[in-house]
């Protein structure tokens, strides 16, 4: 149950569906005459043909987060439902038609009065005054997906070259003539004619190994970088010129 003062500041909140989903903004709260109990709210929609202004039921609202309320109906009942008069008054066979569309008890059939975004309760019945309303423009901020980040790995092949030294074995021949001592030597020696000396030879070769290391780890996360934003509207005020028999404005 909402008090006065409690509907009163629902006035341009957000409202949403019973599934949480935005269906527009709340304009108005039309309290009950014989009580002066918060009984309706006014909310503009957005569809395919444009804005409109329909009732919905306080009693079926809730508060669900700051300037947000939500309703416990589709959003396609309320887009639905009896619109709002461009003077914002009700006649008694209007409010029948809004209870009627809620299937609800119609209750006082009076007529509730509309009080757009003001404190004070207007009297009910027809008079000779004339409504004046302007558009209040609220702006705030929805979060919507901006996109979608996804870490995959490649592999990428690039060629690296690395000098590797290596050694091999080479036949060198050393001759020195035989003279003094070392023709002794020579002489005592075996016979080597017709012999043969065989050397085996060796060399390295490069060869490459290779082996997959961790070099660096990436990881994921969320921030939340807050700047901000202009936004601008046209907001449409009424004004009222007075004739008179004179041609006379005022």
């Amino acid at each position: 149950m909402f008090t006065g003062q409690e509907a009163r500041a629902l006035i341009g909140a957000t409202a949403y569906d019973h599934r949480g989903q935005e269906i527009g903004e709340v304009t108005r709260v039309y309290f009950r005459q014989a009580s002066g109990e918060p009984e309706w709210l006014a909310v503009k929609t957005t569809g395919l043909v444009g804005q409109r202004e329909t009732f919905a039921p306080l009693a079926r609202a809730q508060v669900r987060g700051p300037h947000e309320v939500q309703f416990d109906i589709t959003t396609d009942v309320i887009k639905r439902a009896p619109e709002v008069p461009p003077d914002g008054r009700v006649s008694p066979s209007a409010e029948a038609e809004i209870f009627q569309h809620y299937g609800m008890a119609e209750g006082d059939r009076r007529g509730p009065t509309g009080v757009p975004g003001t404190s004070t309760q207007l009297p009910g019945g027809a008079d000779d005054a004339m409504t004046r309303s302007e558009e209040r423009m609220h702006a705030g901020a929805v979060t919507r997906r901006s996109g979608r980040v996804r870490a995959r790995k490649y592999a990428d092949t690039e060629d690296v070259q690395q000098s590797v030294p290596v050694t091999r074995e080479e036949v060198r021949v050393d001759r020195e003539p035989v003279t003094g001592a070392s023709r002794d030597a020579a002489v005592s020696g075996p016979d080597s004619s017709g012999a043969e000396h065989e050397f085996t030879l060796y060399e390295e070769r490069p060869v490459v190994v290779k082996e997959t290391v961790p070099v660096e780890r990436v990881r994921l996360s969320k921030q939340r970088v807050t700047g901000e934003e202009t936004v601008t509207g046209k907001l449409r005020k009424e004004r009222i010129e007075i004739e008179d028999d004179q041609d006379t404005r005022r």
